[in-house]
């Protein structure tokens, strides 16, 4: 199984395919996972960071369309933001100096034991056990 981090959601929603490959590569990976030839997950804070862009850069009412649309998605595992995973968040915090967001991203896939997290994120690129897959290697 891999993590799916928000931006292949994003990118997928707000950028234009015919002119940026990154649209094309995450609609494809978001394919896969549809029907069912990937195996994936992502944590409740993609739903976050999806409607906050898209509410950003388009408008509320997509936002709102949007979030339900990822709520639905077939075949995707959103695992839940808890305790323990906001506690190993701000381990990696204060040993990697990482962002609050990537770090909550890498700690749901250590509580959840996966290593490989999809993402054009080059933040991600920390030796702490998760391997960062970019977007045209998916």
């Amino acid at each position: 199984m891999q993590y799916i981090d928000s931006n292949v959601f994003i990118y997928a929603v707000l950028a234009n395919e015919k002119t940026e490959p990154k649209a094309r590569l995450s609609k494809q990976i978001l394919i896969g996972i549809a029907e069912g030839r990937m195996p994936a997950a992502t944590s409740s804070l993609t739903w976050d960071e999806v409607v906050w862009s898209i509410r950003h850069e388009i408008s509320p009412e997509i936002a709102i369309e949007e979030g339900a649309r990822f709520l639905e998605f077939p075949n995707l595992r959103i695992l839940s933001i808890d305790e323990k995973v906001v506690n190993r968040a701000q381990t990696l915090i204060e040993t990697k100096k990482l962002k609050p967001r990537d770090s909550i991203h890498l700690a749901c896939c250590m509580e959840n034991n996966i290593s490989e997290i999809i993402s054009d994120d080059k933040d991600f690129d920390m030796p702490v056990g998760i391997k960062r897959i970019p977007l045209e290697k998916a």
